[in-house]
């Protein structure tokens, strides 16, 4: 399932292709035909995202709602030149599609995609806990750990609720508590504000370099590299490396001792067996 800088990085790239236009919406697959027909044509405004919750809203208070689950994808492409006229062939099962002639953005296979209104929007963002991506007025990491600190759940498994912090997956779960050497599978209600409060600025701090370079970053000399390359004016080739992140059995990167697997809260856990200690 796509963690939340995914959808945050989505988001964006609808703006840049159909904010402020009216679009031409259809469903090809047929499943979503009345749901399109009420946006087709009309203004659309923002989209924006909440954890792992997309919202595209369009004028007359309507929002489209997509939770991409576990197999969805939505790519946002340009049109070429030989389709302009008639829109690009239809490739598969496309519950969605957003075109104006110049983009076009193909949805398949989501776990939600609904026309609500405005009250339905609300609703859906108060089940969810803040966003790490969202703007703070200084109170997200203390609603987090209010629930945190009230579990006999691990950490693992909290990280991974949607409820508790919002657009944080299995990667970030990883890399996050190993950066502070918390065990993944302390209870909730072990863990200091302090404590809580370090992975919570953590978070804030890496996760908007997944918005923008598409990779999680969650190594300190990639995030140096990265930052030196943009600095240069240059595009950043971002590795794929973890420090704990799919390396059952493999040393370390801080300590040396073998990395952990677990599976908890139905994906593969990894972790240091040595200095995630913190129990």
């Amino acid at each position: 399932m796509p963690e939340g800088h995914t959808l945050h990085r989505l988001a964006g790239a609808l703006d840049a292709a159909f904010a402020g236009a009216a679009p031409h919406v259809t469903s090809p697959q047929g499943r979503f035909a009345e749901g399109a027909a009420l946006l087709d044509g009309t203004l659309l405004e923002r989209s924006w995202a909440h954890g792992k919750l997309l919202f595209v809203d369009f004028e007359e208070g309507r929002t489209l709602y997509v939770h991409l689950g576990l197999i969805g994808k939505w790519f946002v492409l340009p049109v070429a030149e030989a389709h302009r006229e008639t829109g690009p062939p239809v490739v598969g099962e496309v519950r969605l599609r957003i075109e104006d002639g110049s983009h076009v953005a193909d949805l398949r296979g989501p776990m939600a995609c609904q026309v609500v209104d405005e009250q339905e929007v609300d609703r859906l963002v108060a089940r969810q806990g803040p966003d790490p991506l969202q703007p703070d007025d200084g109170t997200a990491a203390d609603a987090a750990y209010r629930r945190i600190s009230r579990s006999g759940k691990s950490l693992a498994e909290l990280l991974m609720d949607q409820t508790v912090v919002a657009g944080v997956g299995n990667i970030y779960r990883c890399e996050v508590l190993w950066r502070h050497r918390l065990h993944p599978l302390r209870p909730g209600r072990s863990l200091k504000r302090a404590s809580w409060q370090l992975v919570w600025d953590d978070l804030v701090r890496l996760m908007p370099w997944g918005v923008r370079t598409g990779t999680i970053i969650t190594l300190d000399d990639v995030l140096e590299d990265t930052v030196a390359a943009l600095g240069r004016g240059e595009t950043p080739v971002v590795p794929r490396e973890f420090a704990v992140y799919q390396r059952t059995g493999m040393p370390c990167l801080r300590c040396g001792a073998t990395v952990r697997h677990k599976v908890v809260a139905g994906r593969n856990l990894f972790w240091c067996g040595n200095c995630q200690r913190r129990t």
